[in-house]
């Protein structure tokens, strides 16, 4: 209800479909003709969570997979846990650049221009967000190739149920990147909110470890937060899709981060509340 009351103005343009396609097309192709002319954007993108996969899980090998976790019926092999967690690290970090994309274009006015067209911001900023979703997708599949070079194969069936999942998974990463580039007004001080943003989500998770460990390390508060922790629900929907699972209540988590993040972002960029009227007022 709060959703179609938000996007109403815009829902009732909805009908000029070929005017909507050929912005999705401006905005998204925009962003994914960038990135095919920068290869060097994807081995960059692949090298960080390849380096874990192979340093990191050498050193924590069989410390994970000498217990059954779920969605597991058995004791897996580390890389095997790692993986979900690897992809979730793609999609996180390529949000957070996403919104560092965005806070470039405001500083060179792009983005004034981009929401002063005859289009409701509401579309504009879905396909922003549409544009970060599709790159973080491709990305985790060329990881998934590579991961499958160094011996972690899922079977083709469940890789292919797993993908709209990623895709939402996806998709809540670039609306908090989203969200942050409201907040973050200058380039030079986005590395540090970056970071802020990343690490925590990172690393109170079970992207790297099951929940239960902090529970074993007695570090309560830590097991609490990671079971609120956003990025958690989207690690765990993606390790229970590629086990040809459904984790039922981490997709509501998603879907309903997705629309919060996606409603803040688009009262961010209000010209009657956002930074646009502060910028003026300033």
């Amino acid at each position: 209800m709060i959703l179609a009351r938000a996007l109403g103005p815009a829902c009732q343009r909805a009908g000029d479909c070929p005017h909507l396609l050929r912005a999705a097309r401006a905005v998204v192709g925009r962003e994914v003709g960038k990135f095919l002319r920068q290869p060097a954007r994807l081995a960059s993108a692949l090298v960080r969570p390849l380096l874990w996969l192979m340093v990191f899980a050498a050193g924590w090998h069989g410390m994970s997979g000498a217990a059954i976790v779920p969605p597991y019926e058995s004791p897996v092999d580390y890389k095997v846990y790692l993986v979900p967690g690897l992809l979730g690290m793609i999609a996180l970090f390529n949000g957070m650049q996403s919104s560092l994309s965005l806070v470039y274009d405001r500083e060179m006015g792009m983005m004034r221009l981009l929401l002063t067209a005859p289009l409701h911001r509401a579309w504009l900023l879905a396909f922003k967000l549409l544009a970060s979703t599709v790159l973080s997708l491709l990305q985790m599949l060329a990881f998934v190739v590579v991961a499958a070079a160094s011996g972690v194969v899922f079977e083709p069936l469940r890789l292919l149920a797993a993908l709209p999942v990623m895709l939402l998974a996806a998709a809540l990463l670039a609306a908090i990147g989203l969200l942050l580039s409201v907040y973050v007004r200058q380039l030079e001080n986005f590395a540090g909110a970056m970071n802020f943003v990343i690490f925590p989500l990172f690393f109170c998770s079970s992207a790297l470890y099951p929940l239960r460990r902090f529970e074993e390390a007695g570090a309560g508060v830590l097991h609490a937060l990671a079971r609120v922790n956003p990025f958690t629900h989207a690690v765990e929907s993606i390790r229970y899709a590629l086990c040809g699972q459904w984790n039922v209540s981490g997709l509501l988590v998603l879907g309903l981060g997705l629309a919060v993040c996606f409603l803040l972002s688009l009262r961010g960029y209000d010209p009657q509340n956002g930074w646009i009227r502060q910028r003026g007022a300033a």
